[in-house]
Parts: C-alpha cells; structure tokens; sequence
C-alpha cells in the first residue's frame, strides 16, 4: 500500500472569521495534528500554555528566531507570533497532516519556504465573512476584548481580508456545521492527490 507525505494546511482569516474553530475541531476528531503557536502576548483567561499557544516571553522569542528555529514568525496587533519548525516537519514526514491556524504574513513566509518537504505539502485557505456587520457581531459576542480591541481587530480584518485572493481556497463562512463540512472535504480531497503518495 502506498503512503503519503502529509499536507500542510495553512488556515488564514480575520478574527471572528472561524478559522480557530475549525482547526481545532479536525485535531480534536484526530484528522491532522494542530500547530500550537507561539506568542509574546499574555494568556487570555482560560488559555493554557503548551495547549492553546506557547506563551514565550520577548527574549525568549527573540533567542528562537536567532536560532532559526521557527518556519515563520511576524508581528500581529503588537505581539509576535511563530510556529516551530518542529510542530511541522516532524509530522509531514510521517504523512500526518498539520493543520495551522496563521496570520496572512506568516502564511506568505510559508508559501516562499524552499523546504522541499514543505513545498509539496502546502495548501493555503482563507476563511472570511461576506458581511463586515456579521464579523462585527462575532468579535462583539466573544466578551473578552474592549471596544478600542474590537474597533482594531475590525479594521485590521478589512486589511487581511484583502490579501484573499493570494490564497487558493477561500471558505465564505455560514454555519458552524456547514463551515467544518466543507473545510473537511478540503482535506479529504488534498489527501488524494498522486503528488503525494512516496
């Protein structure tokens, strides 16, 4: 029987889009391993580290990037974010899929990333509303940011949300359920790919 490298779903989309639901809801199925990020910005309560992001502080972050060892790092509403090389490559050489949850600047790193392994594995969405009042309410109903957060993440959404057509997916969100099917088939079609088989 043949085997398959794994794919390398990256997952772009402004705050309040969905796209952390969904990432987490296909490891939580056991569909691919989720890429836990790194940060510089303090936990929200209930985060935990190691679970919802590895929260470094900006030496430590600092001392990572001079060592190389994150595939993509950048600066998000005033705090850096990355992802380790080694919550990736591990995994795609197994052919276990990994699924990442990324902002548009880290996506675009990963994307001119030369690693032939990664080269071959990548597939790029982006998941958006098709209203700016729909994602106005979503960032309103979440309860953790103040108003001066929410009016910077909605104006920070119209920027991404113009880096849409970079992508080779795009998901326009509707309902929970109906988002995860079509998000799954996704990856079920990336998954059969001859490209893919070793």
């Amino acid at each position: 029987m043949s085997q398959r490298t794994g794919v390398l779903l990256l997952v772009s989309g402004p705050s309040g889009s969905g796209k952390t639901t969904l990432c987490r809801k296909l490891a939580q199925e056991g569909e691919a391993h989720y890429s836990i990020s790194c940060t510089t910005r303090s936990a929200r309560e209930g985060e935990v580290h190691a679970k919802d992001y590895y929260f470094l502080s900006r030496k430590e972050f600092k001392s990572d990037v001079a060592a190389g060892s994150f595939l993509e790092h950048a600066e998000v509403h005033g705090n850096s974010y990355g992802t380790l090389k080694s919550e990736v490559l591990e995994f795609l050489q197994r052919g276990k899929d990994v699924v990442m949850d990324i902002d548009v600047q880290g996506a675009a790193q990963v994307r001119t990333c030369q690693d032939p392994l990664i080269v071959a594995s990548v597939v790029d969405l982006f998941v958006m509303l098709d209203r700016e009042e729909e994602l106005r309410d979503r960032l309103s109903g979440r309860g953790t940011d103040s108003d001066e957060v929410i009016a910077l993440r909605l104006h920070n959404a119209m920027e991404e949300m113009s880096h849409a057509d970079s992508y080779t997916y795009r998901l326009l969100s509707k309902s929970r359920n109906e988002d995860y099917r079509r998000f799954k088939s996704l990856l079920t079609t990336e998954r059969m790919r001859v490209s893919r088989l070793v």
